[in-house]
């Protein structure tokens, strides 16, 4: 079974960059969308990014267009997200999760396979 690991989040200031990791095993990532979610604990978890196994096109939440960056390599069965000019808005647990439903989308529901999550602190 495909199994997700999240890696890369910590602490911040506001305008700084981290880079997030996905690395999976158990399957190859060629077989699937990656979409990256973040959530406050106890809420619903908010879509911020995928790309697509197909095509490699990649969409972005309005927040962070223009800041943040999806890429996967293949080779290395890894997703990466590139989060540039943070901000304390951005302050929340973020997930990596895998789809195999074919249709790009930020929905929750349409992905399968969920990483444990990352927490990603922005503040001075």
């Amino acid at each position: 079974q495909l199994q997700l690991v999240e890696s890369g989040g910590g602490l911040v200031q506001p305008g700084g960059s981290l880079r997030l990791s996905c690395a999976a095993s158990g399957s190859t990532l060629d077989y699937y969308a990656i979409g990256w979610f973040r959530q406050v604990p106890g809420k619903e978890r908010e879509g911020v990014s995928y790309i697509m196994n197909s095509d490699g096109s990649t969409y972005y939440a309005d927040s962070v267009k223009g800041r943040f960056t999806i890429s996967r390599d293949n080779s290395k069965n890894t997703v990466y997200l590139q989060m540039n000019s943070l901000k304390p808005e951005d302050t929340l647990i973020y997930y990596c999760a895998a789809g195999s439903s074919g249709l790009g989308c930020l929905r929750a529901l349409e992905y399968d396979f969920w990483g444990q999550g990352t927490q990603v602190t922005v503040s001075s």
